[in-house]
């Protein structure tokens, strides 16, 4: 079924993509230009979004489409996420609903709650959910381990999910800051597609939250890839080698500064955005041969020490371990105090007092 999903999508959207091949692979890419936004306001002429939710996807998201010029209603419960809103200038009993009020409106329900809340907040959506409705995600977790989250949505709706490569803040920082001319890149995927149209609704929305370019995924791959991303070289992994390389330092008698400078410092501020402006290998032909020699000799020693790593996290993300660990440890009321000292732990390490006097000195 999910192949057949990934084709159909395709198929439908094939006159709206722009083919490219690496290494033999065909990869379609969809650039705004491809579906304007009179075209997108065509596609929902009559129909009703109700975004659930306010954090950073839910609440970056809503304010695109509105500025876009969709029509727009949130889902909230009483408290600093409703405050926030009406700070942001939407008007209860208007476009500001509590949250089982705004799933019976929306005809399009951007179901934005973190994965926690999701599985909290499932049984008052899935009462609203009726024949001719989408249901959309931003992230594949609660369906795809459905056995765990218990989400499973009636046949008669259709499914989508648009995930955004960035966080809800940089999707609208971006968007705006350019006068909507930029953005960040966006997956789309089908999981249902009850009314026929559940492709090209994918697509529209894609666009309407701000996204420049849009790229095909299936549920299952967006949510493997994003886990495995998360727990490696996007944030676990990137914190274990930045701090594992920084303590080294210390411990051979370098100071703090200098420790720092030659872990963080210069990765963040000298070379990772010649990596993203230029690619990897311009910033190896524009380096030092004392540097080239070492960073190819010593990268493929690290490949072959991280690869099982990454491997076992991908495994371990496919057969559910990690998306148990993750509803276990929400489920615990003491889980929040937890995590904050956990998060206060990282944030008194000396790497990151350090960080903060060099930001100071920047």
């Amino acid at each position: 079924m999910l192949h057949y999903l990934f084709v159909m999508l395709l198929k439908t959207l094939q006159p709206y993509a722009t083919f490219v091949s690496i290494n033999g692979y065909q990869e379609a890419i969809f650039k705004r230009s491809s579906l304007p936004r009179t075209k997108c306001h065509d596609i929902f002429r009559n129909r009703t979004i109700a975004t659930l939710g306010y954090g950073p996807q839910g609440r970056n998201q809503s304010l695109n489409l509105r500025d876009n010029g969709f029509n727009v209603i949130l889902g909230l419960r009483k408290g600093p996420s409703w405050s926030k809103a009406v700070s942001d200038g939407w008007s209860p009993g208007i476009d500001l609903f509590d949250t089982d009020e705004a799933t019976y409106k929306g005809d399009v329900i951007q179901y934005l709650l973190s994965d926690a809340g999701q599985i909290q907040m499932w049984p008052v959506v899935k009462r609203n959910l009726k024949q001719g409705k989408t249901l959309y995600f931003s992230h594949g977790f609660g369906i795809v381990f459905s056995d765990q989250t218990g989400i499973v949505p009636p046949a008669e709706v259709d499914v989508i999910l648009a995930a955004p490569k960035g966080p809800g803040g940089m999707l609208r920082d971006k968007y705006v800051k350019s006068n909507y001319a930029s953005g960040i890149n966006t997956s789309i995927a089908v999981h249902q597609n009850a009314s026929g149209n559940a492709e090209l609704d994918a697509l529209a929305l894609g666009f309407g939250i701000g996204s420049l370019n849009i790229f095909e995924t299936t549920f299952d791959r967006e949510v493997y890839s994003d886990l495995t991303g998360e727990r490696c070289v996007l944030m676990g992994m990137i914190q274990g080698a930045f701090k594992a390389q920084y303590d080294v330092l210390r411990s051979r008698g370098h100071s703090p500064i200098e420790a720092f400078n030659e872990t963080v410092e210069e990765a963040l501020v000298s070379l990772y955005p010649i990596i993203n402006e230029k690619g990897m290998d311009w910033m190896y032909k524009n380096c030092s041969t004392t540097a080239q020699r070492g960073a190819i000799d010593w990268s493929k020693h690290f490949y072959s020490l991280i690869r099982p790593s990454i491997e076992r996290c991908y495994d371990d993300v496919v057969n559910g371990k990690e998306t148990r660990r993750v509803i276990y440890c929400n489920k615990n009321p003491e889980y929040r105090r937890q995590l904050e000292n956990e998060l206060n732990q990282i944030d008194d390490q000396e790497i990151w007092k350090t960080a903060k006097i060099v930001r100071e000195l920047r």
